[in-house]
């Protein structure tokens, strides 16, 4: 587990590159965030000022669907973080994370390796009035997992060998005592047969990204001992 150090000027590329609203209006406002309106054309952005041809997506510059109804849900379920250690994993924007330091959480440590994300939420979380607590790299390998009480993931099970990494990490966390919630708008690689289904949410979204306007999104939370029957779905349209 390396600490990362946000890139010195990533700061002021990610101001120029977005404008601060509310994470999702309608939905989610009691957050706001620096958010691009033209993802795909950042990218090519980021690229440039990284100096590197494969540059990572700028997922930091979006609210996605999963993050959105994962902050949702914790937001509107304080008790659910409240005074407990928190670890946001592959936070980007630190949507997640910020939602859960405004429900009371006793801090909150994101894993990312983006540069421009690390920054993003740095960002982010000032604009919103809370701190967050240290900041790591790549822990999905970590054995054991670092300590927390709560392990909250906001959509990602988009790719089968992350989907993997992440799953297992999140039954070392749990064996360590952690409780892990994953916000998730359908993606094809979510072992739902793992999860307890929370709570469903009507999360608006841009086409751009999703090609569509809405995304029936839920909130996971991963099952003790191994893959279990999906229970009711108990949530907000």
């Amino acid at each position: 587990m390396i600490p990362v150090t946000p890139l010195s000027d990533a700061a002021g590329f990610v101001r120029a590159h977005t404008r601060l609203a509310p994470a999702s209006p309608g939905f989610l406002t009691e957050v706001r965030l620096h958010l691009a309106d033209r993802v795909f054309e950042l990218w090519e952005e980021t690229e440039s000022a990284s100096g590197r041809d494969e540059a990572p997506p700028p997922f930091w510059a979006q609210a996605w669907a999963g993050g959105l109804a994962l902050a949702r849900y914790v937001l509107d379920h304080p008790e659910t973080v409240a005074g407990r250690r928190v670890l946001d994993l592959a936070s980007g924007s630190g949507l997640v994370a910020v939602a859960a330091l405004k429900a009371g959480a006793a801090a909150v440590t994101i894993s990312e390796i983006d540069p421009f994300a690390l920054d993003a939420a740095a960002l982010n979380a000032d604009a919103n009035g809370v701190t967050l607590g240290p900041t790591l790299g790549d822990v999905l390998d970590a054995d054991p997992a670092p300590d927390a009480d709560v392990v909250l993931v906001g959509d990602a099970f988009y790719e089968r060998t992350m989907a993997a990494r992440v799953l297992a990490f999140l039954r070392r966390a749990q064996e360590r005592g952690a409780t892990a919630l994953v916000g998730d708008p359908g993606r094809t690689y979510l072992p739902r047969t793992e999860f307890d289904a929370l709570a469903t949410y009507a999360v608006p979204v841009q086409r751009e990204l999703e090609d569509a306007e809405i995304k029936q999104t839920t909130v996971w939370k991963l099952a003790s001992g191994g893959p279990t029957l999906t229970r009711a779905v108990v949530g907000a349209a």
